[in-house]
């Protein structure tokens, strides 16, 4: 069982370290040319609009549980 636990990560480790390299030359090359900073820039816009969207959710959900403790009291 070992043996092929090892064998799968070896062949999983062998198949993405040259996609690693590519990943690393592409990204020497966006920071030469100024568009990583376009990519950091569209990233944190959806971190934020997540992050936004979780809070937005959160006060729907507090103010149905108010709703339903007043309810529920009634």
């Amino acid at each position: 069982m070992k043996q092929k636990i090892f064998a799968i990560f070896y062949s999983v480790l062998l198949v993405l370290a040259p996609q690693a390299l590519l990943a690393q030359d592409m990204a020497t090359a966006m920071r030469n040319d100024g568009k990583i900073y376009v990519v950091v820039a569209v990233l944190a816009t959806i971190f934020v609009g997540i992050f936004a969207f979780l809070i937005y959710l959160e006060k729907r959900v507090q103010k149905l549980e108010k709703d339903s403790d007043t309810n529920f009291k009634n």
